[in-house]
């Protein structure tokens, strides 16, 4: 007999049985909109013009990096999903829009079905929390290109605002206020900084600023910040927004300024969290870098006038977020520490 797929390494059976699993955790997060079931060679959804009546589709797509490297070697694999989700449903969340569906892309050394559903929950999850479907997404096996225990997974989201809803940050003026959410810690930025840094230290050692591991605290999935903020742009004019991902807050913020304005930062009003001050710590990280690659505490920004400020605290706060002050738009460009 000649060789089969399988000789090659690729297992039919195997993928067969990965789709099986990850059935209830996709329909888990179907919403209004979703056309047919997962299995197709695409995904329809059919769009609300009720509610979108003078639609604009915004997308957006992205990875999780080398943060993937601490999943291998924790061999924890049902957060990861998470951060591919949010990554892409937080940065169309800035320009006001509602992510209506996400698709993944989950690229396999040697197709493990468990391993397979524990990514793909997480991915379901972040879905969950954003309240888009997971319309659909592939799975390949690709022996010899990636070792049998490594995968890589990314993803995009579509999303859709009403036109004369587009926040694209054109009306923000000198005097407006900076309010931050806080982050989960790192996120999904800057990892190969972080392992470059903890290289010579185990994940599983316990540093008491910490509270608990190193690779427990490294892997903490990125926050989903959509349903506080689809609910605020409901009740409150909202200027400008800001994710902040690669490039932290320096890089980030200027994205969304008008030419001819810049910000002051006031990085005393929010408490860093330790795992930030641990970095900067270990590797001797100067105050600038750690700005322009981490988030520092703060994962996402909302730019309002200074009368719509007390509303807009109210509105996050009946929502248990933690709106902070963190700053003020000025003349000038770019981003000013004081």
């Amino acid at each position: 007999m000649g060789y089969t797929y399988k000789d090659a390494g690729v297992d039919i059976q195997a993928g067969n049985e990965a789709v099986e699993r990850i059935k209830p955790a996709v329909a888990s997060t179907f919403r209004q909109g979703v056309m047919g079931s997962l299995g197709g060679f695409g995904g329809l959804f059919n769009l609300d013009l009720k509610k979108y009546p003078d639609p604009v589709l915004v997308s957006g797509t992205d990875g999780v990096g080398t943060k993937l490297r601490l999943a291998f070697d924790l061999d924890i694999h049902d957060t990861i999903g998470q951060d591919a989700v949010a990554m892409c449903v937080n940065d169309i969340l800035v320009q006001g829009a509602e992510p209506l569906f996400f698709l993944d892309y989950l690229a396999v050394g040697k197709l493990s079905p468990s391993k397979v559903a524990a990514i793909v929950e997480g991915v379901a999850e972040g879905c969950r929390q954003a309240g888009c479907a997971l319309l659909g997404g592939e799975t390949a096996e690709m022996p010899g290109f990636y070792e049998e225990e490594e995968y890589d997974i990314a993803g995009f989201a579509v999303g859709a605002v009403n036109r004369d809803k587009i926040i694209d940050g054109s009306d923000i003026r000198e005097g407006d206020i900076l309010l931050g959410l806080e982050s989960s810690g790192l996120h999904s930025n800057g990892f190969s900084l972080v392992r470059k840094v903890f290289e010579a230290h185990s994940l599983a050692e316990e540093f008491p600023e910490l509270g608990k591991p190193l690779g427990e605290a490294l892997l903490i999935p990125t926050r989903i910040y959509v349903k506080s903020i689809l609910n605020l742009l409901a009740k409150v004019s909202v200027q400008g927004m800001v994710h902040i991902t690669g490039g932290g807050l320096t890089e980030n913020i200027p994205r969304v300024l008008p030419q001819g304005l810049g910000v002051d930062i006031e990085s005393a009003s929010w408490k860093i969290p330790e795992i930030f001050k641990l970095i900067q710590k270990m590797g001797r990280v100067e105050n600038t870098e750690m700005f322009r690659t981490f988030n520092m505490g703060i994962g996402f920004i909302l730019i309002v006038h200074p009368e719509d400020e007390e509303k807009t605290i109210e509105v996050l706060m009946a929502q248990q977020e933690k709106p902070i002050r963190i700053g003020r738009v000025r003349g000038g460009q770019g981003v000013r520490y004081i």
